[in-house]
């Protein structure tokens, strides 16, 4: 059986991967941070408790971080 690439959007970018990968490696792979940072999936926030839960297919992730500002 092969394996159907899944496609994924990140900050704006289009991204494909060959194998299902979760939210924690997906960073790591797009050497963005883990730390101090939000993931939001579709417009909504993903909790860092699913963060090593498989991306499906056709997700649009925004990687958001905090900025201190005044």
């Amino acid at each position: 059986m092969t394996a159907i690439p899944i496609g994924i959007t990140v900050n704006g970018e289009d991204h494909t991967f060959p194998e299902p990968i979760s939210v924690r490696a997906l960073l790591d792979t797009l050497n963005l941070p883990c730390q101090g940072v939000a993931v939001a999936v579709d417009g909504a926030l993903f909790p860092k408790s699913r963060w090593d839960e498989p991306v499906g297919r056709g997700w649009e992730i925004e990687v958001l971080t905090a900025v201190q500002g005044g």
